[in-house]
């Protein structure tokens, strides 16, 4: 049978309609506790020699519509759903790490995630080297004895640096290290890691999953050990469980996906365009730009660019005049959502960071990262104008 097109996928992904009466719509579960028929199934079903639901953390047949139509949209062999992007983000390096062990990650990324990562290394002995993570070889460079994790994020949170999947899976698979890789930006639409040798791919489902910035929730999935293990220890130990009513809305979310992905890439690179050759803007990053340093590899990988744009207006004072002066845009700290969503770094998610750091990073005083909604492109290129007269 033909593969079926991503447009398809999304409406239909983990479908089942032999289950819940043939309800089209997955009900929602709304239940903690699922009672037994007997001692015996009791038994199989909470040792997880058969397949059933007992207790609303471990599992709830909402959920698991959900972790099968992602595992479906992203080709994972299993998937597990959590209550936050960075529930899943910390289970699945908390399941493969202990005291003593090494992980290398992007020293560009999801400024949360290298907080975590520094937090592991300070509090239990778990260190991480940071790289430049656009040279996939410096993944290699930096491996030692006790390396278990490569992290890999592309494109890249707030900087869209571009990761080659396919150089970094096969170092790892050299050096027996998982590779796990955050595909929020990009969601499955636009790339899907695990076609590219990656272990286990990450979202934060609260972004495009979702799509309608209404809701909080994580996904890991991939190579089934790995998630099977996240699910029966890390996440049994340490919790972050989804709860119903939540992936209900990320199911709901992702029947419109490839819909919302379609017009979120057409409108970025739209926009992206304009800001690459207007005189107050200092640089842009956007990987669908062919003067993007990493665009080869995009290309590559990539079916489509994203939503998500990065663009430097000068200094912080010009940075909070941009921001203050949109109209249509929305002045707020999240992406991924219908409406077009902007921030100036320097003064909101990284207001406590060291601005010698920041810089370092490359959050220079007047970036600012915009994730593209869904609206017409020319009311959003005309409020991007009119703010940026402004500066």
């Amino acid at each position: 049978m033909p593969e079926k097109s991503i447009f398809t996928q999304a409406v239909h992904a983990g479908e089942d309609l032999t289950k819940n009466h043939g309800a089209v719509s997955v009900p929602i579960y709304s239940a903690s506790v699922f009672a037994f028929s007997d001692a015996d199934e009791g038994a199989a079903i909470h040792n997880y020699q058969k397949k059933g639901f007992f207790y609303g953390k471990l599992g709830n047949p909402t959920q698991d519509a959900l972790e099968c139509a992602i595992s479906e949209l992203e080709n994972g062999e299993s998937a597990l759903a959590f209550a936050s992007g960075m529930a899943a983000i910390s289970a699945s390096i908390l399941t493969l790490v202990k005291s003593g062990d090494h992980i290398v990650a992007p020293e560009s990324m999801y400024s949360t995630t290298s907080i975590f990562l520094n937090e592991l290394n300070e509090k239990f002995g778990i260190e991480t080297t940071f790289v430049d993570a656009t040279t996939a070889e410096n993944y290699a460079n930096s491996t030692q004895p006790n390396t278990k994790i490569f992290w890999i994020e592309t494109p890249s949170n707030p900087l869209l640096k571009i990761t080659d999947f396919s150089i970094v899976a096969k170092i790892a698979k050299e050096k027996g290290i998982t590779t796990i890789a955050d595909n929020t930006f990009a969601t499955p639409f636009n790339q899907k890691p695990l076609d590219f040798g990656v272990d286990v791919v990450i979202h934060s489902a609260t972004k495009y999953l979702g799509g309608h910035s209404d809701l909080t929730a994580g996904i890991m999935v991939g190579r089934k050990e790995i998630v099977e293990k996240a699910r029966l220890h890390t996440t049994k130990l340490y919790g972050g469980n989804i709860a119903p009513q939540i992936a209900w809305l990320v199911l709901r979310g992702i029947k419109t996906l490839a819909l919302r992905m379609e017009r979120h890439n057409q409108n970025a690179f739209v926009i992206a365009d304009m800001l690459s050759n207007h005189s107050k803007i200092k640089a842009v990053f956007y990987p669908g730009l062919e003067q993007h340093k990493n665009y080869k590899i995009a290309k590559k990988q990539m079916k489509g660019y994203g939503g998500m744009i990065a663009f430097d207006v000068g200094g912080v004072e010009e940075g909070k005049r941009f921001v203050n002066n949109v109209k249509v845009c929305t002045l707020a700290t999240s992406l991924g959502g219908v409406e077009t969503i902007l921030q100036h770094s320097a003064s909101m998610t990284h207001a406590t960071i060291q601005r010698e750091r920041r810089l370092k990073t490359g959050i220079t005083d007047g970036l600012i990262r915009l994730s593209v909604g869904i609206e017409d492109a020319k009311d959003l290129l005309e409020d991007l104008q009119n703010a940026l007269e402004k500066i």
